[in-house]
């Protein structure tokens, strides 16, 4: 394939990436983490047909989670220490097989174990991320990053449309082999495409995962990046955990799908995400941050406006909020990476899985703070919390970390 004829190679960054293989990676991306979300708009349909209880129910994309930040945390920094072509495909392959197992699964308790498993390949998406980084000339990388993000976060965005449609229209057996039959051809696709990489560790796995805590105290940069994303996860995670309730009541009273179609706004915002990669390569990740953190405040703080408004302006300035939260959430977050993984190249994939679980457990810890201000306060409450973690990230990127090397403005 002419994306790139370096397969055998080991790491050839400027020759190894082309915009084919850029789109192939970001594709790849989006379809291994969507495996996380076909579950959840599918549940409905998944109980009348198993007759499986609420509980166990529940249970499906809890296990899909919880499978996803154990892949992150126990399999992503094998990506410094083996062969990260390798690693990707054995996961893809693992995807497959857990799609297909949750397709014909004949009782939910095998379903619960194809869910499980399914989380720790979905993870792919997290040695996919580095792997490109690794690929980029220096001077791109953010924007490179920026694209893979896109497609990793569309793929977020965009899956629970399609899994909803084609569980009420083919059966929920139908979606998990659609995923399956798309996994394997992007499988057969990276196969072809994507070059070898030279391990930058020889560290046992006990010393590898050992090696986490020392890169976080090394490292103020990579403590600052953490903090900071997390608490745009505390955000980010509060507002979309409670917004379908806050539609579903007064004074919208807007079904499920009308609440869902608030998603496509936040998918606008994920296409923008190269766009502030392209920044971050110019200006400096720092400054992106920054502004990502002042833009996703700002957003939070402007949500419960909306019942004030003529009620013909009322949509239109929520989808306005949704899109802005989601930009200044993702624009961060790619900046974030791009700060990373200039902190130490050897070490990519341990610095992107200490980033993304950092975020993924302050995302639940915003979900489940939500439901709980919801229930007592409202909504009022739930964008206070939004825009006071905001604001707390803008402050932890505003101030400098000691020890930190000053970072390009």
């Amino acid at each position: 394939m002419s994306a790139i004829r370096s397969t055998n190679s080991l790491n050839t960054p400027h020759a190894g990436l082309s915009r084919s293989l850029t789109l192939l990676l970001a594709t790849s991306a989006g379809v291994g983490v969507a495996a996380l979300y076909y579950s959840q708009p599918m549940l409905g349909v998944l109980g009348e047909d198993t007759g499986a209880s609420t509980q166990a129910l529940g249970l499906v994309p809890t296990l899909t989670q919880l499978g996803y930040a154990l892949g992150m945390l126990f399999t992503a920094p094998l990506g410094d220490r083996h062969d990260r072509r390798q690693l990707i495909l054995w996961k893809v392959a693992m995807l497959v097989a857990s799609l297909l197992a949750a397709a014909w699964a004949p009782s939910v308790g095998l379903l619960l174990a194809a869910s499980l498993a399914m989380g720790v390949a979905a993870s792919l998406a997290q040695d996919i991320v580095p792997a490109a980084a690794t690929l980029a000339p220096e001077a791109q990388r953010g924007q490179v990053v920026g694209t893979v993000m896109t497609g990793l976060l569309l793929g977020i965005l965009l899956s629970r449309v399609v899994s909803g449609f084609t569980a009420e229209h083919l059966g929920w057996r139908t979606m998990f082999m659609a995923a399956a039959l798309a996994t394997a051809l992007l499988g057969v696709a990276l196969w072809r495409s994507l070059p070898h990489f030279k391990p930058t560790t020889t560290l046992a796995y006990g010393a590898l995962l050992g090696s986490l805590l020392t890169l976080w105290r090394q490292h103020p940069a990579l403590r600052r990046a953490m903090v900071a994303q997390s608490l745009l996860g505390v955000g980010f995670s509060a507002v979309w955990s409670t917004l379908a309730i806050w539609l579903h009541g007064a004074p919208f009273h807007l079904g499920a799908g009308a609440a869902g179609a608030f998603g496509l706004a936040g998918a606008a915002g994920a296409v923008a995400a190269p766009v502030f990669g392209r920044l971050a390569d110019r200006h400096g990740p720092h400054a992106i941050t920054l502004l990502g953190a002042g833009i996703a405040a700002v957003s939070f703080a402007a949500m419960p406006l909306a019942p004030w408004l003529p009620r013909e302006l009322q949509l239109w300035w929520l989808a306005a909020t949704v899109l802005g939260f989601d930009l200044g959430f993702q624009s961060a977050l790619v900046a974030h990476q791009t700060l990373i993984y200039s902190i130490d190249p050897g070490a990519r994939s341990r610095l992107n899985a200490m980033l993304f679980v950092s975020m993924f457990s302050a995302m639940a810890l915003g979900a489940a703070l939500a439901s709980l201000l919801f229930a007592h306060w409202g909504w009022v409450a739930v964008s206070a919390l939004a825009t006071g973690a905001a604001l707390l990230a803008a402050v932890v990127r505003w101030l400098p970390a000691r020890g930190a090397v000053p970072q390009r403005a």
